[in-house]
């Protein structure tokens, strides 16, 4: 298992766009699935904010997760966010999520951040697994989400 910045891997971007947009259309039905390619690659930075990272496995791409400066429009005060977290089906349960958290993690304590944010409507145990801690339940574009918050050390 690798996991790289999908920088270095932009023929995956299609791909991913896919598998985000069967994921996550029901959160924003009027982004096309070209509108969220063209996203994913503007937001996919080698390092600092925005980044994006590819779990792989032999060649495949079986996971992501980003680091974006905003990922709730109703919290603009809020900064950097854990985005776009996706292991496919068939990968789950291996750790691959971890992983790919934990180099988002790295990424946000080089920015300097003292605390980043996420939401998710039905992973709440694993961020919390991971040390996350929960700030509010609330309506989101249509969705029930949990949002959570971790406090980040400096390396």
């Amino acid at each position: 298992m690798e996991i790289l910045p999908l920088a270095d891997k932009k023929e995956f971007i299609a791909e991913l766009a896919e598998l985000h947009h069967a994921e996550w259309k029901h959160l924003n039905p009027s982004l096309t699935l070209e509108g969220r390619a063209e996203a994913i690659a503007e937001a996919a930075g080698r390092e600092g904010i925005p980044s994006i990272f590819i779990a792989l496995s032999r060649n495949q791409l079986v996971g992501s997760a980003a680091l974006v400066r905003n990922d709730m429009d109703t919290k603009p005060d809020l900064s950097p966010w854990l985005a776009a977290v996706y292991v496919k089906d068939g990968f789950r349960r291996q750790g691959i999520a971890t992983q790919l958290i934990a180099r988002c993690e790295d990424e946000a304590i080089r920015s300097n951040a003292k605390a980043w944010y996420l939401y998710t409507e039905f992973a709440s145990s694993l961020y919390e697994e991971l040390g996350w801690r929960h700030m509010e339940r609330c309506e989101y574009k249509g969705a029930t989400v949990d949002v959570m918050f971790k406090r980040l050390r400096p390396a």
